[in-house]
């Protein structure tokens, strides 16, 4: 391993330590590795559970016997995140008699998301993954690139989990604006 000189900063601490205890702690909560690998159609999804918006505690289990869309998104109150929600919402009558249940995932708190799901009358629950385990379960924390720059962020993707708890579709170029079309469309209805 190289040597790096050893620079002091005000409380006397080298730059080189700090930097890699930032670096120890950012790798801890934001593991990528090959078991993080993006999981495919046929795959069993794995078990998540979380807090929802209004402190419920959300299962997989919960929903055992129905289809579930299971979507992440990166942020609350984002113009992309919002138009997928809110597309949800519109079409949530559709989704349900199709027998679809809808449960969003974002790194947010739950705080976030009860001003979120309240100012938008959002009706299904939106976990908080805050420690990004359902997230790096479900391989949608990842490097990401925006005006040149990279940063690690939510792969905006969407899964259908059927009945069994299998992966049954996975959509990773999710249109926003008519996501329930983007889903509908999947199975021909």
């Amino acid at each position: 391993m190289e040597q790096y000189p050893l620079i002091r900063v005000d409380n006397n601490k080298p730059v080189f330590y700090l930097l890699q205890f930032k670096l120890r702690k950012f790798t801890a909560n934001n593991k990528i590795g090959p078991d993080m690998a993006m999981l495919k159609e046929g795959s069993k999804a794995p078990l998540f559970e979380g807090i929802d918006q209004n402190g419920n505690k959300v299962k997989l289990t919960d929903f055992k016997g129905k289809k579930v869309i299971l979507y992440f998104y990166p942020k609350d109150n984002t113009p992309g995140c919002t138009a997928e929600a809110c597309n949800l919402r519109d079409n949530q009558t559709v989704l349900l008699k199709k027998g679809f249940e809808v449960v969003g995932v974002s790194p947010d708190s739950e705080k976030s998301h009860s001003k979120f799901a309240g100012k938008y009358s959002l009706p299904f629950p939106l976990i908080a993954d805050e420690s990004k385990k359902i997230l790096n379960d479900y391989g949608v924390w990842g490097e990401k690139q925006m005006y040149g720059k990279t940063y690690f962020g939510v792969i905006r993707t969407t899964f259908i989990i059927n009945e069994k708890g299998g992966i049954e579709k996975v959509i990773n170029k999710v249109n926003t604006s008519e996501h329930t079309k983007q889903i509908l469309d999947l199975y021909k209805y």
